[in-house]
């Protein structure tokens, strides 16, 4: 749905990615257009070196090409928002610079404002990222709704930049104001990601072996309880078959398959770049010298995927786009994998049991089997007919 964000920069046409017009989501929420009013109305210098972190939809991006900020994304789809948000406005592509949160970021920051995320473990990693190019004369600013900023939130940024507070809340969002200072640049300590933990002996092939994850990974201090019990179920793949690890998270499913079959192309997609990087890391720890083809995608599904190239696609789809629960995602995904799979090929799911995937696979598909099922999720597997 593509919706007007009035600023006092201007009015911007604005939607999300891939547009949908069935979306009934906006590009933008209270918390931008806060964010926007108050550098508007307090005179904020924006000259300098502005650095974006987290900016959704590229809203923040977008409204403030004019000082040709750099924007800082983990989302492939908000990369691409941007991009779309950036042209639909008239913005010169060349204007911003596009960084992903695996990217170094600037040397020097003069401006930063962060757009607070879901997870606290990249903002933390984030904020020790930036921290080397902050000083003490960067204006920092964090944009959040009430719900998404807590005490834990305002500690992150006081510990590794420096004294915090928060503003007034207004339309049920609230701004984070930072003043960093030289005591607490010398006192934040080292970054504390990737993380790296051992996996529990009753999953099959990847018992006990090591998992790393990047900042902002799901569940990436633990292994979580859906992708426990689906590797307890997972399929055996024709051999050598390529398989698709679609929303690979961390990557062990992907690399159990490549343990049990080292004859398998495996490939890892996701949207999240800290994702992939993850799963990279994953893969590489469990077989170094592994002879099998792999490939690690950062992008939309299996968007490029030439039609009926996969045999088999292993899928444990996200059901919330930032604080929003949707099955969108999980719908798209469904549908990319049956253009996707050849005939014959397999799409195995796993999923919480209320969310009623299979109703979805009957859909796209025209079937459905229930493989297993517990007291909270169930397996499901779907096959390309024709």
């Amino acid at each position: 749905m593509s919706d007007r964000m009035t600023t006092p920069e201007g009015d911007y046409a604005l939607t999300r990615f891939p547009e949908d017009p069935r979306d009934l989501l906006r590009a933008w929420d209270a918390s931008d257009a806060y964010l926007l009013r108050h550098l508007a109305e307090s005179g904020t210098r924006l000259d300098g070196t502005l650095v974006v972190v987290g900016d959704r939809w590229g809203a923040l991006t977008t409204a403030l090409a004019a000082h040709r900020p750099t924007q800082i994304t983990d989302s492939f789809l908000s990369r691409e928002a941007t991009r779309a948000n950036l042209a639909r406005n008239g913005v010169e592509a060349d204007t911003v610079r596009l960084l992903t949160t695996r990217d170094t970021p600037p040397d020097r920051v003069d401006v930063l404002l962060v757009r607070v995320p879901k997870s606290l473990a990249l903002l933390e990693d984030q904020l020790h990222r930036l921290a080397p190019g902050v000083h003490e004369g960067t204006v920092v600013i964090g944009a959040g709704m009430v719900k998404e900023i807590h005490t834990s939130t305002l500690r992150l940024f006081e510990r590794i930049l420096g004294p915090t507070r928060t503003s007034l809340a207004r339309q049920k969002a609230r701004l984070i104001f930072c003043a960093p200072d030289a005591k607490t640049a010398g006192a934040r300590g080292d970054d504390p990601w990737p993380y790296t933990y051992r996996l529990p002996d009753d999953i099959g092939v990847l018992a006990g072996r090591a998992v790393v994850n990047h900042a902002g990974v799901f569940c990436a201090d633990r292994l979580d309880i859906g992708t426990r019990f689906f590797l307890r179920q997972l399929p055996k793949a024709p051999r050598g078959g390529r398989v698709v690890d679609l929303g690979c998270g961390n990557g062990v499913v992907g690399t159990a398959v490549a343990l049990a079959d080292p004859d398998a192309e495996v490939v890892f997609v996701d949207e999240s770049y800290q994702a992939v990087a993850s799963a990279e890391a994953t893969y590489r720890a469990n077989l170094p010298e592994a002879g099998g083809t792999v490939e690690f995608r950062v992008g939309d599904g299996v968007e490029g995927f030439a039609p009926g190239s996969v045999d088999l696609v292993l899928n444990n789809p996200p059901f919330h786009s930032h604080q929003a629960t949707t099955d969108a995602t999980a719908r798209r995904m469904f549908t990319g994998a049956r253009r996707a799979l050849r005939p014959g090929g397999e799409l195995w799911v796993v999923g919480n049991r209320h969310l009623g995937y299979h109703v979805t696979l009957r859909r796209i598909f025209g079937n459905s089997e229930l493989v297993a099922s517990d007291a909270k999720f169930v397996v499901l597997r779907a096959v390309r007919r024709s």
